[in-house]
């Protein structure tokens, strides 16, 4: 028997491992939007996409969608069979209410209490039925533990403690009770650090959420501590590590300390042993042991928020008058003080204790006298100024190493260029060490995957992208240059793939079936940038907001295209994205006009971008700035520099897409720069290059074009490439100057 249970694990271990995952990013809220909660996303979904997960992923997701959505994937959990992991990351607004946490849809109407089991949406529900699957692992990560803005005083803050199923790990990103706080850079601490700890490669499971633990409390300087539950049976890695990978601190040594009373570990050594244990026992062993440290006030609120959620829970598992009366015995103004009276009245009992009643045995011993200040409170944040903590000394590098120096400041994301779709984090490769296991079922059309070590094979794939579509047809697209092939999520792409409900309701919105959604017109990017973050990235101090970001386009502009619904570089839609420059190779675009002559390619700046007057890569401008009075002579021009646009080098391309719509776009912009070409054409140089360009364009039929305007461009006192244009269509009489225009229609030739 012992031999054929062996032989059926090895064949067990033998079957590839399926990995799906579906991350939400919820940050357009009405009432007090979030800056990384998108971002968030976007980066976890980056990072399993690299560790081999099938990902689906939105952003700003409505009540009806979001449930659409949670249905879909537990279906594909169910089909996908038992060597699956499953996992789930939701970055938004979380709310407890009775025991229950709740995922906060960006449509939600909540201003009251009873309004949250109907505007959100309940996690334990679909957290059950994923527990319920035949499944290898399931993982939910909630980064949703927030100060919420819907409901005063009502509710306790932070999100409730829960226990895991079987083969289950639940995770916050917060302690229950607690919240985290707001956050200050382009990605959200926890965030950063679990995508850290999963690219780390070779930790099992639960040594990556306590990795985490540490590294958010330590990035937070103690202001966060996350949580999670853990029952996962199975053997499971984000990642291996190859046998000459750089060695990490034992294991042993770890081990050891874990087996230690508390007392020998020192102080420094037992703060980080109780954060890495995280438990209420080993938090009351760090206090008996070191109750006069600076350190015992910040574990003395941790124990205090961790004693009342383990009262809370058995009391609201009882559920019965004589366990909420003994819940306010307790905490008569505690966090969930309104909850207990909520149930009573329900339950048609007095509000108040009575004199004599049967009180319910707890796990948990009453909270002494000096936990009362942390819980007595509607808000409970360890970052509060009020508690005056001492920040938290370094963890030993055997229980947490130096995070990666790649890893320290990320770059912020690519704008999204698309309805519901997850920012597209800066790519950054993984060391050439850290694999993804050979077990895995490859995910489909997965770029990310199949190039982990390999940034310019992304980034040349982030770069050309259109937005990210699903591929249901042509009303999916999101986004896009004309004649660019779309490179859609799931086909090649770098961006996760949509929900199919997400998807379905996209193509509605864009083919104007239905409505776009209100949160559309929200810019959750309140605070994209952080000190130190690149200028010529979206989100650094010196940069401006994507053409695409709502905030940043004309007031007159219709609101679906707020949202990039059409295609990008299209009249009256936002320019194309900075990837429309990058192919070198590119010289002309269909329908453009060739090159205007050697010496050009290369050498001018791209539409809209600024420079001192007089160099000659300023020549382009001038024919559709400088004719007020000749309308005509100022538009013919104007499909000549797009082919400039997309020989430009990059980082001029990207400048140019940064600029607002109206510098390329709008024809009333020019007149304000009338007067500053002049000076900037006066230059000795550009004669030459009006010469030049004859011989070069004898050969095609447009020849006759270019050979006019020279006898003509010495009557004028202006520089020859300033006057040259005008004449062209304000003076008939010539008979030349008409074939030179290559004969347009309505003109005689």
């Amino acid at each position: 028997m012992s031999a054929l249970a062996g032989y059926l694990d090895a064949a067990a271990a033998q079957q590839p491992e399926k990995r799906i995952a579906l991350v939400v990013g919820n940050g357009a809220y009405a009432k007090s939007p979030l800056a990384t909660a998108a971002n968030d996303a976007g980066l976890i979904a980056q990072t399993l996409q690299a560790a081999g997960f099938d990902v689906i992923g939105a952003r700003d997701l409505d009540g009806d969608t979001l449930r659409k959505s949670f249905r879909d994937f537990i279906q594909k959990a169910e089909n996908s069979g038992p060597d699956t992991v499953a996992m789930v990351y939701l970055a938004g607004y979380g709310l407890q209410l009775a025991g229950d946490n709740y995922f906060v849809p960006v449509d939600s109407a909540i201003n009251r209490e009873n309004d949250v089991p109907i505007e959100a949406l309940r996690t334990g529900d679909y957290i059950r039925q994923l527990a319920s699957l035949p499944l290898k692992a399931g993982i939910v990560v909630l980064d949703a533990a927030r100060q919420q803005p819907f409901v005063n005083g009502q509710i306790a803050s932070g999100l409730a403690l829960v226990e895991a199923d079987r083969h289950m790990l639940i995770a916050f990103n917060a302690a229950p009770g607690t919240v985290a706080p707001a956050e200050q850079g382009s990605y959200g601490i926890y965030a950063q650090s679990l995508a850290e700890m999963i690219r780390t490669g070779g930790l099992p499971l639960p040594e990556v959420f306590n990795r985490v633990r540490l590294r958010v409390n330590e990035a937070s300087k103690g202001a966060q501590v996350p949580w999670d539950s853990q029952k996962v049976d199975a053997g499971f890695t984000f990642f291996e590590r190859a046998p000459d990978a750089p060695a990490q601190p034992p294991v042993d040594q770890v081990a050891a300390d874990r087996n230690k009373p508390i007392r020998e570990l020192g102080v420094q050594n037992a703060y980080a042993a109780v954060l890495e244990r995280d438990t209420l026992q080993g938090y009351e062993d760090f206090l008996g042991a070191y109750p006069d440290d600076p350190l015992a006030k910040r574990v003395r609120a941790i124990t205090a928020a961790r004693r009342e959620a383990i009262t809370w829970r058995r009391t609201y598992r009882a559920d019965t008058p004589n366990a909420y009366w003994s819940y306010l015995q307790r905490y008569p103004r505690g966090p969930h003080a309104a909850d207990a009276r909520r149930r009573l009245a329900i339950l048609t009992a007095p509000l108040e204790p009575p004199p004599t009643f049967d009180v319910i045995e707890y796990d948990v011993p009453p909270p002494p006298p000096e936990e009362i200040i942390y819980v007595d409170r509607p808000v409970l944040a360890f970052g509060d100024p009020e508690f005056d903590f001492v920040p938290p000394p370094p963890a030993p590098v055997y229980y947490l190493p130096p995070p990666p120096d790649d890893f320290v400041v990320l770059e912020p994301p690519l704008a999204p260029i698309g309805l519901f779709i997850l920012p597209q984090p800066v790519f950054v490769p993984f060391p050439v060490y850290v694999r993804a296991p050979r077990y895995i079922a490859p995910p489909p059309n997965n770029i990310i995957f199949a190039n982990i070590h390999n940034r310019a094979a992304i980034d040349s794939v982030i770069n050309r992208r259109t937005a990210p579509a699903p591929a249901a047809g042509p009303g999916d697209r999101m986004g896009g240059r004309p004649g660019a092939p779309a490179i859609g999520a799931g086909q090649g792409g770098a961006t996760p793939t949509l929900p199919p409900a997400v998807a379905q309701r996209a193509t509605l919105i864009q083919q104007g079936k239905a409505p776009v959604p209100p949160s559309a017109a929200i810019n959750p990017a309140v605070r994209t940038g952080f000190p130190g973050a690149p200028g010529g990235r979206p989100g650094g101090p010196n940069s401006v907001q994507p053409a695409n970001a709502p905030a940043a386009l004309p007031s007159n502009q219709p609101l679906p295209r707020t949202n990039a619904l059409p295609v990008p570089g299209a009249r009256g839609a936002p320019p194309a994205p900075p990837s429309a420059a990058v192919n070198p190779n590119a010289r002309t675009a269909p329908g453009a006009s060739p090159p205007a002559g050697p010496g050009v390619t290369g050498a001018r700046p791209a539409i809209g971008a600024t420079a001192p007057a007089g160099p000659p890569p300023r020549a382009a401008p001038p024919p559709s700035a400088a004719a007020p009075s000749r309308p005509a002579a100022a538009v013919a021009p104007r499909p000549q520099p797009q082919p400039e646009m997309r020989r430009a080098p990059p980082p001029a391309a990207a400048q140019a897409a940064r600029s607002p719509p109206a510098a390329r776009v709008a024809p009333p912009a020019p007149p304000p720069r009338a007067a500053a070409p002049p000076p900037r054409m006066a230059a000795p140089s550009p004669p030459p290059r009006m010469a030049a360009p004859p011989p070069r364009m004898a050969a095609p039929p447009p020849a006759p074009r270019m050979a006019a305007p020279p006898p003509r461009m010495a009557a004028p006192a202006p520089p020859p490439r300033m006057a040259a244009p005008p004449p062209r269509v304000a003076s008939p009489p010539p008979a030349r100057p008409a074939p030179a225009r290559g004969c347009p229609p309505g003109a005689r030739c």
